[in-house]
């Protein structure tokens, strides 16, 4: 899939998702998004003889990557002038997206209708609710489907007035976000000293836009990968220079994996140096010893791009140094991901090693 070009007028959104909180006030909510830490994982390292690092999204006002990708598409739209003030933004969303875009609605005085799979965790639901978006599950179904949430959010955008589909999985103006924001950051904390950048792709605009920054700033010395849990299609996609195959299992991993390649995912894809496949066993292990070791207390999808951070940098060889996204925090999960019980019923509970077991206090 052909490139696709990022305009100029995209320039005004670069105020708006960097800051520097640290020397100066800012404006808003909006004004917070971006300039997270990049953390060195001082354990990881040592064990790989590589520098493991992890860009802290989690630490944007709303928690999550998806921050910049929710601002990203709003700035956007109304740059374009496809969103007016007291307008409705209606995005289909597994989670962390929905709740950037309810924060950034409620910043800037817009309404906001949440299309999500009915699979999702009643953390983020509730939390939804609490920011006053009109959550709406529908049952979780294959993209090819016309119920499919993502269709379902299209459909009902067309019949509301001065309102805006996001898009997020095919508007280019997601990946531009990265581009813009969370690529130069990594190149300006690692001062330009990395060799390789990984991470897993839902909507595929992070990798997108990180990558192809990186990519043009090293002239191509910068290697990025795909991490893909099970369920998804892209590692096989990329392993076998472009066959898509039926997706089939599942992964406890929420809003990453893949049936099909986005127009995110398209502007960089054939620029992407190879995929990792991670099974939920390891992430599950790896997110254990990250609060263990590391004092990080993260979800499943940041604990299994640490997993291909690792794996990554161990292929490129000692010395070398890897990028990852810290993409969210575990407090959206806990109810499962520290409950014995469901880990019994996920068949996770022996990949969690005996002396990580006391983490797991929910019933």
């Amino acid at each position: 899939m052909p490139s696709v070009p990022y305009s100029r007028p995209y320039l005004r959104v670069r105020k708006v998702i960097a800051r520097d909180f640290t020397l100066r006030a800012v404006e808003g909510f909006t004004a917070a998004v971006g300039n997270t830490p990049l953390i060195h994982l001082k354990s990881l390292s040592e064990q790989t003889g590589c520098t493991i690092l992890g860009k802290a999204e989690f630490q944007n006002p709303g928690g999550s990557v998806k921050d910049r990708a929710a601002l990203g598409v709003v700035r956007d739209a109304e740059d374009k002038g496809r969103l007016k003030p007291g307008g409705t933004v209606i995005e289909g969303t597994a989670g962390n997206t929905g709740i950037g875009l309810a924060h950034v609605c409620r910043a800037r005085g817009y309404k906001c209708v949440i299309y999500m799979p009915n699979t999702q965790s009643q953390e983020k639901i509730d939390l939804l609710r609490m920011l006053g978006a009109d959550v709406r599950p529908v049952p979780a179904v294959a993209y090819e489907n016309p119920q499919n949430y993502n269709h379902q959010a299209r459909d009902y955008s067309k019949t509301v007035p001065n309102s805006v589909w996001t898009d997020q999985f095919d508007n280019p103006a997601n990946a531009h976000a990265h581009y813009i924001s969370t690529g130069p950051e990594i190149w300006q904390q690692t001062s330009g000293k990395l060799d390789g950048f990984i991470c897993a792709t839902g909507t595929g605009g992070t990798l997108a836009g990180v990558a192809r920054y990186l990519r043009e700033k090293s002239a191509g010395k910068v290697q990025s990968w795909l991490a893909d849990p099970p369920g998804s299609v892209l590692y096989s996609y990329i392993s076998s220079g472009g066959n898509l195959t039926e997706r089939s299992g599942s992964s406890i991993t929420e809003g990453i994996g893949q049936g099909r390649v986005t127009n995110n995912l398209g502007t960089e894809i054939e620029h992407v140096s190879g995929a990792l496949h991670i099974p939920d066993s390891k992430s599950i292990a790896m997110l254990y010893e990250l609060l263990d070791k590391e004092g990080l207390y993260l979800g499943a999808s940041s604990a299994l791009n640490v997993v291909a951070a690792v794996e990554l940098a161990q292929k490129l060889g000692r010395g070398s140094t890897v990028a990852t996204i810290l993409c969210d925090g575990a407090y959206r999960y806990q109810s499962r991901i520290f409950s014995k019980k469901w880990l019994q019923a996920k068949g996770l509970a022996d990949a969690i090693p005996d002396h990580l077991k006391h983490y797991a206090v929910l019933d």
